[in-house]
């Protein structure tokens, strides 16, 4: 036998299969050059020019590590199809005298043609594209990137071993389907239907249960904390009751509308339902897919949007000022110290300090229990009130008046609330020994970022004087002991220059303190020791984390609706051929031409469709989730985050729809 026959018929194979091959050999190619992409991006020596952009690579980093399990799991599923399309040419090649080990051999060539073509395209388009997507994500930071080509040799050996293992694996799992099946299961491969399933109502209300489960836990959970803390168990429930909803809940419904003889006994419902019944295991396990894939597209991109956009408002939620000084220790003199310090280093740049704001606090983690916070080290009895975590912020009301340049006046027993996270609505708040009156609450106290940062309910407490707070915090110490919180100072100030040259400034801020730390121990020189907090740096740092976010939401969106696409190709390819043996007997019986497309055009309608209606429902129950992870971020505006879901939720339907036209299209082909 000719060496070159088994290439020459796996050439033929493909050629002659190519409605069903050349989407999958484009989709591998496509999967390899996005993997290629993000891994090279994240190895870039490039990104590394602009402040915070290191934080990108590590998110570049695990966005390669998503994109390597979900291309796995990706081609696996996708090969699936197509194993079923050719088992019944298989069979007939070992009918026809072709042992099961030359067929081996088909199909290793037909394996090392697809791995091939997609492996030299797949890198090539990578290497085109990959400078393209570092000029995206770099124009975040206006730098300037030299001309030419990288091409990351590790990114090239990283793409080749991970897509040549997974060829490798296919073709070893095409060959065991081969050898363990019987001539006339190959030959009936792509035929077997399923028999009609059985109404399982126990796994259907399983299914209900844990989908309302799920849908109930996004609804009730109203504190940030235990939205992270729950936000897993949330998913893991809805993908296991959308999974057991599609498969054993569509049964029950679709047997529940046949015994509605009114509703049945019509041509275009009979065929319809008689048909989505017959194989709705199959169908509804690829429908749950295309639900769950749909949900999290409209997740990753709505959210990554909504933090993108929403960069402002979380910079200046987390900085009240251009810059934030917060002393270790500190006394008077050291604080006289400070300000003489700052404003040197600012006269270097003929800048002075601006809007300043200065005040000192005290703050402690608690258990709010309405209008009682416990403060316990041990915390045993309240532990898992994940709810009830709090923190409480003291200040003095002087500093409170030179903040707001008010004159509010205050009893010993009195105190004014600022709230986040959540309003304070008792009029009294209990903690130690005090039982104090809210004779007031306000908004918006410019608190440090590591406050504004705190995911727990945070609570700024306005006392009379600084005796009442060092009070607090002798009953604080006595509790926690090496555990507790000391009283600190904040100095928040802005300066009129360019981001250009704060950046520089905070340069030098940087290097004076570093340098003091290296003064004798019997300097007579003033030493600052604490944190520097930058604003502008902080949003760079904080675009560099958001942008990576952004890309990979968006990188990740598209890869995953490609995966959608191609799933519903193959769904569609694979259920008309099934269908047109059907329907042409129907035909052959009196069912009319017309009848027998309308009702095509209904199944096909209503099992295309629904994923996408379960997946805007999904993203309805997730919404105030989802709004509550975001709020850990500092990002609290409802408003935006409503457009970016919206906008996000409208776009992919008219990509679904669009999807829909042409796939459908191919159906018709097939059956009519």
């Amino acid at each position: 036998m000719n060496r070159f026959f088994y290439f020459k018929l796996a050439i033929t194979n493909i050629k002659k299969n190519a409605k069903t091959y050349v989407p999958y050999i484009i989709t591998s190619i496509l999967t390899i050059c996005m993997f290629y992409i993000i891994c090279s991006l994240s190895k870039n020596p490039d990104l590394t020019k602009a402040t915070g952009t290191g934080t990108m690579s590590e998110v570049l980093f695990l966005g390669t590590i998503v994109c390597g399990i979900f291309s796995v799991i990706f081609l696996f599923y996708t090969n699936s199809f197509l194993m079923k399309r050719r088992k019944k040419e298989f069979g007939l090649y070992n009918i026809l005298g072709m042992e099961k080990k030359h067929i081996s051999k088909v199909v290793l060539c037909e394996t090392l043609i697809i791995s091939v073509i997609s492996l030299v395209f797949g890198l090539l388009i990578g290497i085109l594209f990959d400078k393209l997507m570092l000029l995206i994500l770099l124009s975040m930071f206006s730098v300037k990137i030299p001309l030419g080509f990288y091409i990351s040799s590790a990114s090239l050996n990283s793409t080749f071993i991970l897509f040549a293992g997974i060829f490798v694996l296919i073709f070893l799992n095409s060959i065991r389907q081969i050898h363990l099946a019987k001539p006339i299961e190959l030959l009936q491969g792509s035929s077997v239907g399923e028999k009609e399933p059985k109404a399982k109502w126990f796994i259907a209300l399983l299914g209900f249960i844990c989908l309302g489960t799920g849908y109930y836990i996004a609804v009730a959970t109203t504190n940030p904390i235990a939205a992270l803390m729950l936000f897993f168990v949330a998913v893991i429930l809805v993908i296991i009751g959308t999974y057991l909803v599609f498969t054993a809940g569509s049964i029950v419904l679709l047997k529940a509308m046949r015994k509605n003889k009114n509703y049945y006994y019509k041509t275009k419902n009979f065929i319809s339902i008689s048909g989505m019944i017959y194989r709705m295991k199959q169908n509804a396990v690829g429908l749950a897919n295309i639900c769950v894939l749909s949900t999290m597209v409209l997740v990753m991109l709505s959210s990554t949007f909504s933090l993108w956009f929403g960069m402002n408002d979380i910079v200046d939620n987390y900085y009240p000022r251009e810059f934030q000084f917060t002393p270790s220790e500190y006394s008077d003199k050291d604080i006289k110290n400070l300000k003489a310090w700052i404003n040197n280093t600012l006269d270097d740049f003929d800048q002075k300090p601006t809007d300043t704001i200065e005040y000192t606090t005290l703050n402690f983690a608690c258990i709010g229990k309405g209008d009682t916070f416990i403060v316990d080290k041990a915390n045993s009895t309240y532990s898992n009130m994940v709810n009830d975590i709090s923190t409480l912020s003291f200040v003095t009301l002087d500093d409170y008046n030179k903040i707001y340049h008010s004159n509010v006046k205050l009893n010993d027993d009195e105190v004014l609330i600022c709230s986040s996270r959540e309003k304070y609505t008792s009029p009294q708040l209990k903690v130690f020994n005090y039982t104090f009156k809210v004779k007031n609450t306000f908004d918006n106290f410019p608190t440090d970022q590591y406050v504004a940062a705190n995911v727990a309910k945070n609570h700024v407490v306005v006392v009379k004087n600084i005796d009442i707070l060092k009070n607090i915090n002798k009953l604080q110490q006595k509790v926690y002991g090496d555990m507790a919180s000391d009283i600190k100072y904040f100095y928040f100030f802005n300066v009129d220059t360019t981001a250009e040259n704060i950046l520089k400034i905070n340069d030098k801020f940087i290097d004076d303190m570093q340098a003091m730390a290296n003064y004798p121990k019997d300097t007579n020189k003033y030493i600052y020791q604490g944190k520097i907090d930058c604003r502008e740096e902080s949003r760079n740092n904080l675009i560099a984390l958001n942008g990576g976010l952004l890309f990979i939401g968006v990188f990740l969106g598209v890869l995953f609706m490609i995966a959608t696409i191609l799933i519903m190709y193959y769904k569609q390819i694979s259920e008309g051929y099934d269908d047109k043996e059907r329907f042409a007997i129907m035909q052959k019986v009196g069912i009319s031409h017309k009848e027998i497309k309308k009702s095509i055009h209904s199944q096909v309608l209503t099992v295309f469709f629904l994923p996408l209606i379960v997946a805007g429902i999904h993203i309805a129950f997730a919404f105030p989730f989802i709004t509550k992870i975001l709020a850990i971020l500092n990002l609290t505006n409802t408003k935006l985050f409503v457009i970016s879901t919206c906008g996000s939720f409208l776009i992919f339907a008219i990509f679904y729809g669009i999807v829909y036209r042409i796939t459908a299209r191919s159906y018709y082909k097939i059956v009519s």
